[in-house]
């Protein structure tokens, strides 16, 4: 298996784009349905999924050090048990990695080219992430120190020129009904925030490994942010029928129109967006043919990147029907499906591994005149 090396700073860029990337257009319409005008305060909620399982994922990376879930999953469950939980995370980042790129292939084609085939959209990025991954992991950290900062700048000089079209008035009464609309709107971010378990597949490459657990935290406070001005703006400009909009920034950033010559900024959310799902397909595809690889327990895993990718074109087709049904999954029983994984699962090992330990630790000996 590759050698090569990430700062956590690298790592905290790449577990950013994994999860925002699509969260920032989904989650507000979603969040929405429950939480109205409360919408803001969800993400505030669903980061404390974030920081739990960036808390499970250090915790497991310091008991087997320089190992991934693939292999300490042997270690704390069995041979039989252990494959088992390492086959069906293998099967979970395949089936979560072509959804990605479903989403993916249906805005772009949905959003600007209407008249491209979607199979054709789907199949170049995947080729290029391909490319990328088959780079190693340095390559991605670079790209990511490059790349996020750019995106984070842009995403916050887009929602400055929201605000001729704010109206602050669409965020009361807050608190109607209490808090608990906000906290049903976190059950969809929450499950994005669970996506932080990818560390897992990161940690055994970074150099300043003491830093993961700050950088990880540092990567949850900074996607809570992302979706709470994003909630924010959206909310501002929308109000109460934010939840009628399946993509709801792009359709704030529309609005945004300064002296009748700084129009259809969508373009340059669109040219940001592809950017973060390169970034985030990059990360998932990255972990799920290292991991398979360990699985097999090959040396290496680039014989497998191109393979992997013509399945992941194949699954991303067979993954939903439309648009519709892919939204509704995501909104529905995705966010248990992938909290289970990512969140509860590793958590269960991660208990199970320290009753082995305290069971395997030596107990010591009690003396005569102590029993007496």
């Amino acid at each position: 298996m590759e050698n090569e090396k990430i700062t956590s700073v690298q790592m905290m860029m790449l577990l950013y784009p994994a999860i925002t990337a699509t969260a920032i257009l989904l989650v507000p319409g979603v969040t929405a349905q429950h939480a109205q005008q409360d919408m803001w305060l969800s993400p505030i909620w669903a980061s404390l999924i974030g920081f739990l399982t960036v808390h499970i994922t250090v915790q497991l990376y310091r008991l087997y050090p320089k190992k991934t879930p693939i292999e300490y999953s042997v270690d704390i469950a069995g041979p039989f048990f252990g494959k088992f939980i390492g086959l069906l995370l293998l099967f979970f980042y395949f089936h979560v990695t072509a959804i990605i790129i479903r989403e993916y292939g249906e805005f772009v084609v949905g959003n600007f080219l209407f008249r491209t085939p979607i199979d054709f959209v789907m199949g170049a990025m995947v080729f290029v992430c391909a490319v990328a991954v088959r780079s190693g992991i340095a390559v991605l950290g670079r790209l990511a120190q490059i790349l996020v900062p750019v995106v984070i700048l842009l995403l916050t000089i887009i929602v400055i020129l929201v605000f001729p079209d704010i109206e602050l008035e669409n965020m009361f009464p807050m608190f109607e009904n209490g808090l608990l609309p906000s906290i049903m709107g976190a059950a969809t971010p929450q499950s994005w925030f669970s996506e932080c378990f990818l560390m897992a597949f990161l940690l055994p490459h970074v150099i300043d490994e003491n830093h993961g657990r700050r950088w990880g935290n540092i990567a949850v406070v900074s996607i809570m942010l992302t979706l709470f001005f994003t909630n924010l703006a959206t909310l501002f400009v929308f109000g109460n029928i934010t939840a009628s909009f399946v993509y709801p920034v792009i359709s704030v950033v529309r609005y945004i129109s300064i002296a009748d010559f700084l129009e259809h900024v969508e373009v340059v959310v669109m040219a940001l967006w592809v950017v973060g799902v390169f970034l985030k397909i990059s990360v998932f595809y990255y972990a799920l043919v290292t991991g398979l690889a360990r699985w097999l327990n090959l040396s290496q895993y680039e014989p497998l990147v191109f393979s992997v990718g013509l399945l992941l074109c194949l699954l991303s087709n067979w993954s939903a029907n439309d648009l519709v049904e892919l939204t509704h999954f995501l909104g529905t029983t995705g966010s248990f499906y992938l909290s289970f994984v990512q969140t509860v699962i590793p958590l269960f090992l991660l208990l199970v591994a320290k009753w082995r330990n305290r069971a395997a630790s030596p107990q010591p000996a009690v003396s005569h005149q102590e029993r007496k």
